[in-house]
């Protein structure tokens, strides 16, 4: 069984990261035959804990935007994801919004990405 695969069993099981790294630690026939620290294991978690919140999250909008939609349709969306549905854009503007650009002829608009590679 890869190591990947055995963190994400413990996860599900509710094993506490530090337990799956004496694992491997066992596993391996002491510390000193393992390639990696167990931080490597805490981070492996933290990360793929975050990625699937973070698609659920995605999901749920735009669950959000649909039934924002079913209400009132002058409601208007477009949501694009990404191929692991993460959101690639979104993209909504109410009945109120549309009307004031139908008056003023403005837009504002935010880039959420603007600090993120830095």
């Amino acid at each position: 069984m890869s190591v990947r695969r055995t963190i994400e069993n413990n996860e599900e099981a509710g094993i506490r990261p530090s337990k799956t790294f004496q694992s491997f630690v066992v596993a391996a026939g002491g510390h000193c035959e393992l390639n990696f620290i167990e931080k490597y294991v805490r981070n492996y978690i933290t990360r793929e804990v975050w990625n699937v919140l973070e698609q659920e999250d995605a999901k749920e909008f735009g669950k959000y935007l649909l039934r924002m939609k079913e209400k009132n349709q002058n409601f208007f969306f477009e949501l694009e994801l990404e191929d692991d549905q993460w959101i690639k854009l979104a993209f909504w503007a109410d009945a109120r919004s549309r009307a004031a650009f139908e008056y003023f002829r403005d837009v504002i608009s935010f880039d959420t990405t603007y600090n993120t590679n830095r």
